[in-house]
């Protein structure tokens, strides 16, 4: 199965690496979040899709994990999770017969535009206080804060 699992990503013109004899890894290039690396794993029954998103949160966990349940209800083919750090990933799991060009590249979409589009959310609930002091951090040294423009609202007052 994995030489279909490569021969797609082939097809699909995605960068990979050979993980080992089962499992391939990738990078997705996202807006908000840069990169999305994910693993594809050939398993006995199914194919594994793997995807970091985030740290596990500095505060507010619990909001952020209802906001990651809250958003799972809308996706194809992977779920937000968490692993024993805490940390959040989406993952799935997809039969064999969706190793073809047409579905992993339907299933990788669905993993960037997951990734991409909770990302934002997930630090500004779940990493505010750190967003903060990254702002007085940068302000104070005049350092560029253009990759914190998406939370100009948490930037302290002068």
């Amino acid at each position: 199965m994995i030489d279909e699992l490569t021969a797609a990503l082939d097809e699909l013109g995605v960068a990979f690496a050979t993980a080992d004899a089962r499992s391939v890894t990738l990078s997705l290039p996202g807006e908000r979040k840069l990169s999305t690396p994910c693993s594809l794993i050939v398993e006995d029954h199914a194919l594994r899709v793997e995807a970091f998103v985030a740290r596990r949160p500095e505060e507010n966990a619990e909001a952020v994990w209802a906001e990651l349940l809250r958003r799972n209800g809308r996706l194809y083919a992977v779920t937000f999770a968490i692993d024993d750090a805490g940390d959040i990933h989406l993952v799935g799991r997809l039969p064999h017969a969706s190793i073809n060009a047409a579905e992993l590249d339907r299933v990788l979409g669905a993993v960037l535009e997951a990734a991409d589009d909770a990302f934002n959310a997930i630090l500004e609930l779940g990493f505010a206080t750190s967003i903060r002091e990254e702002w007085r951090w940068r302000l104070d040294r005049g350092e560029s804060t253009r990759n914190l423009s998406a939370f100009e609202h948490l930037r302290p007052e002068r």
